[in-house]
């Protein structure tokens, strides 16, 4: 978890084959799962979160490809360590964008 903002963005752009400058949030995780951080772009510049557990570990599991899509709901039960086992979801309505 040694890399910042121009580390993280080239890892977004070359390895996750994502737009940084997308305002999307990229969640990083170490290999212990004790130190997580988050960049994303506002309108002004680069923003990195960082949250380092002194106790425990974040219970994410990784996907095939190394990257994985969470929504807001998801990202609040994995920083307050809440495993759920089993998702459903029910239909919602959804604004197009």
């Amino acid at each position: 978890m040694r890399k910042s903002y121009d580390g993280l963005s080239a890892l977004v752009s070359k390895q996750l084959q994502e737009n940084p400058l997308s305002g999307q949030l990229f969640v990083f995780i170490n290999k212990r799962k004790t130190h997580m951080k988050i960049l994303y772009f506002d309108d002004s510049g680069y923003c990195i979160w960082c949250k380092r557990l002194e106790q425990g570990q974040f219970n994410f599991r990784t996907s095939a490809q190394g990257k994985r899509q969470i929504d807001w709901a998801q990202l609040r039960l994995l920083l307050d360590g809440i495993e759920v086992k089993r998702i459903r979801q029910y239909k919602r309505y959804s604004h197009p964008k």
